[in-house]
């Protein structure tokens, strides 16, 4: 008889030092982030200014505790939360889970990001556009920062300790009987917390999941940018076209994944990864403090590009898109059985391993176009510094650990029917190079 949630022997980060080393570094580094992005230090080359740099660090009561900005924050995420329960969207179920079900989701993105932006579009007016709440945004950016390291930490906390409490089962009984997530069933209490113990925790028909996944930092995302552009416009009575560009770039990011929001379903996170420390964290702090570095670092040390460079980074940022969306789309078109004609190769499971068009050139050819675009976003900042450049590193690794880890899964499902696939396509992400 196959167990429902089987014990978990691997861990991936190393198991408990990688995981202590994660929770630990990473909301250290987005905190210097915000330092190396201070308007009273500028970053020139990489040298630096460990003084100055330490000079700009709030007491840690004022940067983890700060009564106004956890008051701001906890208004944003259950005003969300309510909205996400509140406003109309598509009904769908998820991917089949091991106990043979399916869970239902409601796909609202695109009707609340529609709200925020009616939302901002009429404080600009009613403010005369000084919007006090994107400049409180930029004025509290480390005491924001260490705001939702801490929430994220509680999250993680509280879904892990729900994944211990009985469910109630349809017969009206209780039953422990909750999914957990391959990865996370290892009985060690700091490696499950960490990488995420229940794969879909809930309350009620909440997912708590599928929401941070899509709604507080995707949107903080964009409000943050926007406050970036505020504060060069009300300082410099101008902005530069180089900040323009990474709001825009970026920008389409956020509205293209709420508009493909329902794809998020079968993805890795979703499907895979449990709901831990690593997620919540990723999710609510990661997101909106990491990915606007550029951003944040253009109003410090503002950049004009001119057209010609406007238009080449842009050119990359549309390859890269086009990489990326017409692939998963040939590749979502197969599986509904729209492309029968393309070649594949048939594994026991009775599931097709597709070998042509995008898919003959790598096994993750849109990886290769979610890369180009984290270059288009970085080389707005220009060449003064390395650090706007972190984001391409870090995004690198990430597509490279995902990618091995779907390449160890693949192996172990498929047996021989993936050696076959590995010969036919043997480059994992970059054509010729990788």
């Amino acid at each position: 008889m196959t167990l429902l949630n089987p014990v978990t022997h691997e861990r991936d980060f190393s198991g408990v030092p990688g995981a202590i080393g994660i929770t630990l570094g990473l909301p250290t580094l987005i905190i210097c982030f915000h330092l190396i992005c201070n308007p009273s230090y500028v970053v020139e080359g990489v040298s630096l200014d460990i003084d100055a740099i330490i000079a700009q660090v709030p007491p840690l009561n004022d940067l983890f505790f700060n009564y106004t900005c956890w008051k701001a924050y906890l208004a944003w995420f259950f005003t969300l939360v309510a909205l996400d329960r509140l406003v109309p969207g598509k009904h769908l179920q998820g991917v089949e889970l091991r106990d043979g079900t399916k869970l239902p989701y409601k796909i609202n993105g695109l009707a609340m990001s529609g709200l925020l932006g009616a939302v901002l579009a009429a404080r600009w007016v009613s403010t005369a556009g000084e919007m006090p709440e994107l400049q409180f945004i930029y004025n509290n950016i480390a005491q924001l920062t260490g705001t939702t390291i801490v929430f994220s930490f509680l999250l993680a906390v509280f879904v892990h300790v729900c994944s211990y409490l009985p469910l109630r089962a349809a017969n009206g009984k209780n039953t422990r009987e909750r999914i957990l997530a391959v990865g996370g069933n290892t009985g060690n209490q700091i490696f499950d917390w960490f990488i995420g113990r229940e794969l879909n925790p809930r309350i009620g028909a909440w997912d708590i999941k599928l929401f941070c996944e899509l709604r507080p930092g995707m949107l903080l995302w964009l409000l943050i940018n926007l406050a970036c552009l505020h504060q060069q416009y009300h300082t410099t009575g101008h902005v530069n076209d180089s900040l323009v560009l990474v709001n825009a770039l970026q920008g389409f990011y956020i509205i293209d994944g709420v508009i493909n929001e329902e794809g998020v379903l079968t993805m890795m996170d979703i499907t895979t990864d449990g709901f831990g420390f690593m997620l919540s964290f990723g999710d609510l702090a990661w997101v909106p403090w990491a990915y606007t570095l550029q951003a944040r670092y253009l109003v410090v040390k503002p950049i004009h590009l001119g057209a010609v460079n406007v238009a080449l980074i842009v050119a990359l940022k549309a390859l890269g898109y086009y990489i990326f969306h017409s692939s998963n789309q040939q590749k979502s078109d197969f599986r509904k059985g729209k492309l029968e004609y393309m070649e594949s190769i048939k594994t026991t499971t009775g599931s097709k391993l597709l070998c042509d068009g995008w898919w003959s050139l790598s096994q993750h050819v849109n990886y290769l176009g979610d890369w180009l675009m984290a270059w288009a976003w970085c080389l707005p900042t220009g060449f003064g510094t390395v650090f706007t450049y972190f984001y391409v590193v870090y995004f690198g690794v990430l597509l490279v650990h995902r990618q091995t880890r779907d390449e160890a899964k693949c192996r172990a499902k498929y047996g021989k029917a993936w050696e076959a696939y590995e010969k036919r396509v043997p480059y994992k992400i970059i054509p010729y190079v990788y």
